[in-house]
């Protein structure tokens, strides 16, 4: 793991922005076409908002989410509304996305086309990550019904999830699917999260699944 601190949080999602495009600009000059999976969330909006302006080739962009709630776009829990509104603006809106959520089908079986369909894009070539105070990264939290399936080696690319105390089922990325990614980038902020960062270190990955990613992780931090 490799950590990097910052000033402040503005700072934080200028450098994010930057090594993210970076790394996709280098993707793309080597592959022509690139998977770049993101989360969701309102920490990761500005750095969204930077990569939207900046000058890529973003139409041999594949986005995906790292994980999604089950509701349609118009549900304020959507991360997919969030992508669109924030990342698939500017020169990004060439980029082509994937979201989760259909009406009238069942999430077990959406998952299970999903996982087909998007496994040409493995492993991904970018990715970016959030933790949270619990551990947690995409919907990977411990205690969720789901996580054994997700932590397994021959896991499928997504799977669904359920978060004890939260109404909304979720989609979440698989933990082979994020330990493989190329590229891993996690952003976090507060002390809460630094701490939980220290605390992850010895515990297996199922109490502290951001464990997953972070041997090959760069992992950004600033106090606010």
């Amino acid at each position: 793991m490799k950590r990097l601190e910052y000033p402040d949080r503005d700072s934080l999602m200028a450098q994010v922005a930057h090594a993210l495009a970076e790394d996709l600009r280098t993707a793309l000059n080597e592959r022509p076409r690139v998977s770049f999976a993101v989360p969701g969330g309102t920490t990761p909006g500005p750095v969204f908002d930077a990569l939207s302006r900046t000058a890529l080739d973003w139409s041999r962009v594949h986005i995906l989410l790292t994980d999604e709630r089950w509701v349609p776009e118009h549900d304020p829990q959507s991360n997919a509304a969030l992508i669109r509104s924030r990342l698939l603006t500017g020169h990004a809106q060439a980029a082509r996305f994937t979201p989760y959520y259909r009406a009238g089908t069942a999430i077990n079986a959406r998952a299970v086309t999903l996982s087909h369909d998007l496994a040409p894009l493995l492993p991904i070539d970018v990715m970016l990550l959030g933790m949270g105070a619990d551990m947690h990264t995409a919907s990977l939290f411990p205690g969720a019904e789901g996580l054994a399936a997700a932590l397994a080696p021959e896991a499928p690319m997504l799977l669904p999830m359920r978060v004890p105390g939260q109404a909304a089922e979720r989609f979440s990325l698989s933990a082979p699917v994020l330990r493989h990614a190329k590229l891993i980038h996690v952003l976090i902020t507060g002390a809460d999260k630094r701490d939980a960062l220290t605390r992850a270190a010895p515990l297996p990955e199922a109490d502290a699944p951001i464990k997953i990613v972070l041997p090959k992780a760069t992992v950004h931090w600033s106090a606010t």
